[in-house]
């Protein structure tokens, strides 16, 4: 499985070019049950990001625009009057997927962000009093705008703690967007590579990820790392306990991808600023001095 793995990271790679790190990132967040958020400007590869996974892996993909008119029901669906049969139908809305590409999620309400929650915690959506699961493997790919831009709401902070990451693409390198100008569709290629897994081989490895050794000195690194964040002197709102459990099982499936039955502190140092960079909250309500905080704690807490 390890080679298969490795096979989707190159293929994945021919697709979304020169940025290796955000798809092993990627593919982490996946694998530990987790979702992720895409926090960057228009026109960089989000949308490609999500196809190209959904693909490679054999996952059923959707996708919503999210709008400031959009309303719950557009998302987990609603009930519809069948005149045949005289009774109310169900007809479930697009979070019945297993991989969903909410598109621009702040530029809705807060009231139609919240109807994910419960989808993206429990993997059920409850409509009309009747509780429906959802397909599984289910994984919610949500891109934002950044704040600044016209007609966007901030996430709340009950809605940013439900995704596992937070992850920046970035504009390419020069050599990179010349490979992007150069070559064919980037949704062309794509439909030239074959999937790599099945949805059975994807729930196979997101249960293999529980079995990554987790040492007691490694867990008390990172409850170092999260307890260091509560007590900082500009930290506002450190990490919750949700927070070190997401930031476990973030470094079991990234130690899983590079092979290991093991996590070392190495991997709790590579998925750290994606798990906490989002959770954290400053004194001085800037956001801006996060990573750089990050920084600050990844160097001042010691290494078991």
């Amino acid at each position: 499985m390890s080679d298969r793995i490795a096979s989707i990271l190159t293929s994945a790679s021919e697709i979304i070019l020169g940025k290796p790190d955000v798809l092993k990132l990627s593919l982490s967040c996946l694998l530990a049950q987790g979702h992720l958020l895409i926090e960057d400007v228009p026109g960089v590869g989000k949308t490609t990001l999500a196809q190209t996974l959904a693909h490679l892996l054999g996952l059923q993909y959707r996708r919503i625009q999210f709008t400031s008119d959009l309303l719950p029901a557009d998302i987990g669906g609603v009930s519809v009057f069948d005149k045949d049969s005289g009774q109310f139908r169900f007809q479930p809305g697009p979070v019945f997927c297993q991989v969903l590409l909410a598109d621009e999620i702040n530029r809705a309400s807060p009231k139609t962000q919240s109807a994910l929650l419960e989808a993206m915690e429990e993997g059920q959506v409850t409509s009309d009093g009747e509780t429906r699961k959802l397909p599984q493997p289910f994984f919610v790919i949500a891109t934002q705008n950044p704040l600044d831009q016209i007609g966007t709401f901030a996430l709340p902070e009950s809605q940013l703690d439900r995704f596992l990451m937070r992850l920046s693409l970035g504009y390419p390198s020069h050599q990179a967007e010349k490979e992007l100008l150069l070559g064919q569709s980037r949704r062309e290629l794509l439909l030239q590579q074959g999937n790599v897994l099945s949805d059975g081989d994807v729930l196979d490895l997101q249960s293999q990820v529980g079995g990554i050794t987790a040492s007691p000195a490694l867990i008390d690194y990172i409850l170092a790392l999260v307890n260091a964040s509560r007590s900082h002197a500009r930290v506002a709102l450190g990490l919750s306990p949700r927070s070190g459990l997401a930031l476990k099982r973030a470094a079991q499936a990234w130690a899983l991808i590079d092979g290991r039955k093991a996590v070392v502190p190495e991997d709790v140092q590579a998925v750290f600023p994606h798990v906490a960079g989002h959770r954290l909250q400053l004194n001085s309500g800037d956001d801006s001095g996060v990573a750089t905080l990050i920084k600050e704690l990844l160097a001042d807490v010691a290494i078991p």
